[in-house]
């Protein structure tokens, strides 16, 4: 009778500690469970692209000679200020003051030569028309009286007559092969006084200068001579105006467009500066796979330095009045996307299709209406059907 007793007990507490865990278990399956929700509304959305670049100036050149000479003077050193067409240097070519005294004198005996062929053209002229006048009279009388003058006298007649004509025309090309010595000696004095005033050398655009080369008495080559490394002066940048080139990458280039807004951010100065997109090559970097992008920013100022560096944010895409949830209600972004919706108490999975996407807000094409709450919380404990009960994000509550 002992060991009947004894299982008998043993059933009894078992049956005792099934129901216990039964109890709780169901009460566990009771709780409801209370999950945060942020309602699918109306939004405006905008695609940005955050890129890092060096500012450069907007126009940078090394001032080269256009003659060859010995720099006389130069007027400008770093740091130096110029203004478009100021002289910055001074060269000097003695020869050129010869060449000039030569050039001018030989001008001067072409334009006597000029004078003395008009004066043989006048003169020519009148033997001609002398010589014509005399030579029709005799042909005339020679007709109305033929036995009257000889005709070895009008035949001698007529060769004066055409003899002068040739002198007449010889002297009238000569004075046009005179007159065009003039302009070729004018052109000679006008080339020396070209090339005396490149002697002066000047800034093409306004800027300021960032590097000096020469100092007096160096000789400098002229900029055109391909057979020497010619020495710059000096090199001017123009930083009132500066370029920021933005390396764009492939998978953003078709929505980067002519104009666009763009904001550059510059750290060491703590300040933000509104540019555009002012120019792109059209074509990738076959290394980096990244489109050059320009963007201009006014730099009157002066504040921003060439070399200094700054983020530009690019405005890619925007739209307007986008259903949106947010981005943490979407599971499976790139394979089968989806949100968990609470309606009427009770969770819902839907599928969904997802447009445009920002780091907060992600738009919903299908699946989801205007105003329906989606779980933006951990969704690692939750399961269709479950009841649930909701807080708004924004602290109201179901």
């Amino acid at each position: 009778m002992k060991p009947v007793f004894v299982l008998g007990l043993f059933v009894v507490m078992l049956a005792g500690c099934g129901a216990e865990h039964a109890g709780a278990v169901r009460a566990e399956t009771d709780r409801v469970m209370t999950v945060p929700v942020e309602r699918v509304g109306r939004h405006d959305l905008t695609r940005e692209l955050d890129v890092a670049a060096e500012f450069r100036p907007f126009q940078e050149v090394e001032v080269h000679a256009k003659v060859a000479g010995y720099l006389k003077s130069i007027a400008v050193d770093v740091g130096d200020h110029v203004a478009a067409g100021q002289v910055v240097a001074v060269l000097e070519v003695p020869e050129f003051g010869e060449e000039l005294a030569h050039a001018t004198a030989t001008e001067r005996r072409t334009e006597l030569d000029v004078v003395r062929s008009r004066s043989e053209v006048k003169r020519t002229e009148a033997t001609y028309l002398m010589r014509k006048v005399a030579y029709e009279r005799l042909q005339a009388v020679s007709k109305a009286r033929p036995n009257l003058v000889a005709q070895q006298e009008v035949d001698s007649s007529a060769a004066q007559y055409r003899e002068a004509e040739g002198q007449w025309e010889s002297a009238k090309a000569a004075l046009a092969a005179t007159e065009q010595q003039v302009n070729v000696s004018s052109a000679t004095k006008e080339r020396v006084r070209t090339m005396m005033n490149y002697l002066k050398i000047t800034a093409p655009f306004a800027g300021v200068v960032t590097k000096r080369y020469a100092h007096p008495g160096a000789m400098i080559q002229a900029g055109t001579a391909s057979q020497t490394q010619a020495m710059p002066v000096v090199r001017i940048s123009q930083i009132h105006h500066l370029r920021l080139v933005l390396p764009v990458p492939e998978s953003a280039v078709s929505r980067v467009k002519l104009g666009g807004a763009v904001e550059v951010r510059v750290d060491a100065l703590q300040q933000v500066f509104q540019g555009r997109v002012a120019r792109f090559n059209d074509r990738l970097d076959a290394a980096t796979r990244t489109m050059e992008t320009e963007v201009d920013i006014d730099n009157r100022t002066g504040v921003i330095l060439p070399g200094m560096f700054g983020t530009a944010t690019i405005v890619l895409e925007t739209r307007a009045g986008a259903l949106a949830a947010p981005v943490q209600a979407v599971s499976g972004h790139n394979t089968k996307p989806a949100v968990m919706v609470v309606k009427d108490g009770v969770l819902e999975e839907r599928a969904v299709t997802l447009g445009m996407e920002t780091p907060a807000l992600v738009e919903i094409l299908t699946g989801v209406g205007e105003g329906e709450l989606v779980v933006t919380g951990n969704r690692s404990g939750l399961r269709v059907g479950q009841r649930v009960e909701t807080k708004l994000k924004t602290g109201g509550g179901r």
